[in-house]
Parts: C-alpha cells; sequence; structure tokens
C-alpha cells in the first residue's frame, strides 16, 4: 500500500527546477459522504469536514513541456479530517501529492484542474466485535485520490481559492470489506507564495525588454510524436467475500501501442490479459481450470504526461470472461514513472464502475524505435 503514494515522492522531485516560485497553501472543507452502494445508507450522519495544509511550487518552464503545460503548480497535502460518521468511520489523516494544470489564465484569475494520489490512514476500519457497522473500509491504509476543479483570485503574492474536489479512500479489495469512501468537498482556502532571491531577478529580468533574452528550455525525456509497443506486467493480491477469506494473487500483463501526441497528451490501446485467481471461488460448485478463469480485454487510455511522469485514464471491456462475476466494462486510474527510457513503474486501480477490483503494481518494458 505505501506504493500509493508514489506521486507524493514524485512531486518531491518535481520541485528542483531553478526557475520556479514555492509557496503554501491552507483550505478548509466542507462536504458529505456519497452512500454510492445500498449497504452503506446506514453510516451517513455528520458534515464531513477536513483541513488540508499544501506545500505548492509554480513551475515557470525552464523545460518544454512546464512551458507547454502554462506554468503548472505541483506540491504535496496533509489532509486532517472526518468523512461523515466519527463513530464509525473515524477520523482520517492522509499525504498526497497533486499537479494543478491551468484551463483558464487571465490576468491574477485562474482556474485550474487538480488531480492527486497519496496514502491515507483511519483509525477505524472495520472490525467483528468493536466496529461490524464499517462496510466501508476493512484495512487502516488506504488509497487516496483526489479530483477537483479549483479558482484562484490573486493579488501580490498571495491569492484566494474555491474549489469542489471529489476524493476518494478505498485499499482496492487488498483487504475486505471495502466499498471504499467518496466524498464531494467544497473548500475555502488561502495561498501565499515566497518572493525568494531567485524569482526576483527573474522578474527583474524580465521587465528590461531591452535586454530580455529567453533561454532555451531544456529538452524533454521522453520522445513524442513517435509510436511505442510496451509490455506490461501486473502482480498483486485481493480478498474477496466472506470477510475474512482467503487473499487471492492476480497476475495480468498487457500490450500496448502508444503515440505521445504532443507534451501534454498521448493515447494507448491495450490487450489485457488478467488470471484473477479469485475466480476459483466464484460458484465453487463449478469446476474450473486456470485456462476458464482467464480473462481477455481490449482496453484504450488517455495519457497525460509530465515528462517521465505520465498519469493514465482508461477503460475497456472483456472480450472473454465465462462468468461474468463483475460485469462486462473496466476502468483504470493510474501513474506510470519511466525509470529509463526503456523501463517504468507502474501503480494503478483497477475498478468495476464505483467497485475496486484490485491495485496494480508492475512495472513496463518500452520498445522506444517503433518504425511507422
Amino acid at each position: 500500500m505505501k506504493k500509493s503514494s508514489l506521486l507524493f515522492y514524485i512531486c518531491i522531485l518535481l520541485n528542483k527546477f531553478t526557475f520556479s516560485q514555492s509557496g503554501f497553501e491552507i483550505r478548509e472543507k466542507v462536504g458529505f459522504l456519497a452512500a454510492h452502494h445500498a449497504g452503506m445508507a446506514h453510516i451517513p450522519k455528520q458534515l464531513a469536514v477536513a483541513t488540508e495544509m499544501s506545500y505548492i511550487k509554480r513551475l515557470t518552464g525552464d523545460r518544454l513541456w512546464q512551458k507547454s503545460y502554462r506554468q503548472p503548480v505541483v506540491g504535496s497535502t496533509l489532509f486532517i479530517g472526518s468523512v461523515g460518521n466519527n463513530d464509525i468511520l473515524g477520523h482520517f489523516v492522509g499525504v498526497y501529492g497533486f499537479a494543478e494544470l491551468p484551463i483558464i489564465k487571465y490576468k491574477k484569475y485562474r482556474m485550474d484542474w487538480k488531480f492527486s494520489t497519496g496514502l491515507g490512514y483511519t483509525n477505524k476500519p472495520y472490525d467483528p466485535v468493536s466496529n461490524p457497522k464499517n462496510v466501508a473500509i476493512g484495512s487502516h491504509f488506504n488509497a487516496l485520490m483526489c479530483f477537483a476543479l479549483k479558482q484562484t483570485f490573486g493579488f501580490r503574492n498571495s491569492g484566494i481559492t474555491l474549489a469542489m474536489d471529489m476524493t476518494h479512500f478505498s485499499n482496492g479489495a487488498f483487504k475486505v470489506p471495502n466499498l471504499g469512501i467518496n466524498l464531494p468537498y467544497l473548500s475555502l482556502g488561502f495561498q501565499h507564495y515566497f518572493q525568494n532571491k531567485t524569482s526576483q531577478q527573474s522578474a527583474d529580468f524580465e521587465k528590461d525588454a531591452a535586454f530580455r533574452i529567453k533561454p532555451q528550455p531544456k529538452p524533454n525525456f521522453l520522445t513524442y510524436q513517435q509510436w511505442q509497443m510496451s509490455f506490461n506486467g501486473i502482480f498483486t493480491c485481493k480478498e474477496t467475500m466472506p470477510i475474512g477469506g482467503k487473499k487471492y494473487p492476480v497476475y495480468a500483463g498487457s500490450i500496448s501501442l502508444r503515440r505521445y501526441r504532443s507534451q501534454k497528451s498521448g493515447f494507448e490501446v491495450n490487450l489485457d490479459v488478467i488470471s484473477k485467481q479469485a475466480l476459483m471461488n466464484y460458484e465453487p460448485m463449478v469446476h474450473k481450470t486456470q485456462l476458464d478463469i482467464l480473462q481477455l480485454g481490449i482496453s484504450a487510455s488517455y495519457i497525460l504526461p509530465f515528462d517521465r511522469f505520465n498519469f493514465v485514464y482508461g477503460a475497456g471491456f472483456y472480450i472473454r470472461d465465462l462468468y461474468r462475476a463483475d460485469g462486462p466494462m473496466y476502468i483504470r486510474l493510474g501513474c506510470r514513472y519511466y525509470l529509463t527510457k526503456n523501463i517504468s513503474a507502474v501503480f494503478g486501480l483497477k475498478t468495476h464502475y464505483a467497485k475496486a477490483d484490485y491495485l496494480e503494481f508492475g512495472l513496463s518494458y518500452h520498445l522506444i524505435k517503433l518504425k511507422k
């Protein structure tokens, strides 16, 4: 589960840019627990209230991909709060890394799309004796994801922020029960950027139009406008009902054909092969072989690249699934980090609509120079 905070550590690495401004943000959030499953109807009792404290860094374009995104903001956040029922769900603490991409920028106003992932902790997971009503979360540690639409009204080096976000906690069926927690929030925040010596000199230099010299941005790590083929391997575990049952391994792989259309977008198509050993326990009276439980799927994904670091959003359908235990469609949310040009580490969450199937941990090998 600790791998789910991969983006948190990546954002720390992203902070090491010459022309950037760092600062902090404090946000107060109010929302509610969305009971997306009938078995959770008894849980929502209170407003969900949280505080977020963030370290923020505005990247100002010393690399081509930063310039293409028009000064994105990256950083890391500490989340502390309640999620709608203090007695059953307890309180949550989490850390996550995030990126904010500008949709609208006009003078001191900007509207950003924010996405993030990290690790969360609750003090009250399911317990058959002391907390049997918590059917949403079965483990102390859980993956944390947050997606938001955020507005910033700036003045000098500070700003007031308003945001709507969806915050999600889940352990990806690593331990049941795991219906997951979905929290729509409204938030109000204050942010401030420190005016360091480097940023002040850069600003003064830009104002001097007579001597303005624009340095060439550093080249990107990834190769764009080129087809790539990849071979991906995934290994993980999942637990099935009833509660306290056995953990089953999941072996999965895929062949991908990928193309980065620009420095801020790409797409891929995948042929997925999945051997989910938990299917051996589905309809236990029916005899099954390893070939019987093998699932084949075709999926397509949209890629949001931050040079070495990529966000991946995809959906697919099964072309072979003998038992149809979870329906014909599946969704993937995840990220990928290029260790070298040919090898990347993979983390993701595979779901069937609002129901988590399993977490994905794996490696990919990329054939970079595939001819057209």
